[in-house]
């Protein structure tokens, strides 16, 4: 496919007339299966970009957030947030800017120094974004097989095993003592359910409060799941299972120190072959078994930073903003 000649077409036309966007676009590149080159006859070209926003409505505190066309499956964040899901390690964030150069639609000096400066957001917490997303598509495939069926208590195992390594990287990020918060499953026979045993002393209450905050998102979005995905398709599952393949060997590049490959030229036969259903779901199980003790190690030895340098992403912004004629 030729995207620059398919982004002419007049369905793309608010990517230059948009009254919000307009003039202000400084990056665009190809998302999703085309970006990652396992497109096949049924893949739609996604787009996504940055935009800067407009200095009144940024100064009033009301810049460009997010905006999305539907019919095209373009998403373009306003500066700041992608700053900001960027320095959170947010694997969709994070591989726009790892993209193939002929992957890039439009880029100027403002997306050339965000694209140039992605070590920025690296960080040790690759390992809870990219394991997270790559366990989340593992629970939707379990879902998805397994319907009603699927017993109670091997739910509750699996949702203790992702807080278990949610928490591995929450303990070093807020310095929580071993042992701080217990999970266990109660009443495996009768009635299973996740139980947590917490001790605390003297821990201040925002820590607290951040760290439940954590737990609550990530069961949160378990109910999410178990509410969507009951009818997916076997393409949609075989999709999920090369989707977790390569969110784990992108986070294992990362953190190694490999930096960010969007495009997995030595893993495209693997993902390709997940895709069409070569492999089955017990080898990507399997797979994905071996690559969670693999990005563990990767953490535990990364020399990536445990978080992102703030100052320096904020002089990033800042130089970026000085250097914008509104």
């Amino acid at each position: 496919m030729n995207f620059k000649e398919a982004i002419q077409q007049p369905e793309y036309c608010f990517l230059h007339d948009s009254a919000i966007i307009q003039g202000n676009l400084c990056y665009l590149t190809v998302y999703g299966s085309y970006a990652h080159g396992t497109s096949n006859e049924n893949s739609d070209l996604d787009l996504r970009g940055v935009a800067i926003e407009f200095q009144d409505a940024l100064l009033l505190g009301r810049g460009l957030k997010q905006y999305e066309d539907k019919e095209t499956d373009t998403v373009i964040y306003g500066l700041q947030k992608f700053v900001s899901i960027c320095r959170g390690c947010n694997p969709n964030a994070l591989e726009l800017l790892g993209t193939r150069p002929e992957h890039v639609l439009f880029m100027d000096s403002a997306g050339k120094l965000l694209r140039d400066n992605i070590d920025l957001f690296l960080s040790k917490r690759a390992y809870q974004t990219f394991a997270g997303y790559a366990t989340s598509q593992l629970r939707r495939i379990q879902n998805a097989m397994a319907h009603d069926s699927y017993p109670e208590v091997e739910k509750e195992r699996h949702i203790k095993k992702s807080i278990d390594n949610m928490m591995f990287f929450v303990k070093d990020e807020y310095e929580i003592n071993e042992g701080t918060f217990d999970f266990s499953i109660a009443d495996e026979e009768t009635d299973p359910h996740l139980s947590v045993s917490v001790h605390v002393d003297d821990m201040p209450l925002r820590k607290f409060i951040d760290v439940n905050s954590h737990i609550y998102t990530l069961l949160r979005n378990y109910d999410k799941l178990n509410h969507r995905n009951r009818k997916k398709d076997e393409a949609h599952l075989r999709k999920h299972a090369m989707h977790l393949v390569r969110l784990y060997l992108t986070g294992i590049d990362i953190l190694r120190g490999n930096g960010v490959h969007t495009y997995r030229e030595k893993d495209l036969a693997l993902l390709r072959e997940i895709r069409a259903g070569k492999i089955s779901m017990e080898e990507v199980f399997k797979l994905a078994e071996d690559f969670e003790v693999e990005i563990k190690d990767a953490y535990i030895h990364s020399k990536l930073p445990a978080t992102p340098d703030q100052r320096a992403i904020d002089n990033l912004l800042l130089q970026i903003y000085r250097e914008q004629s509104w």
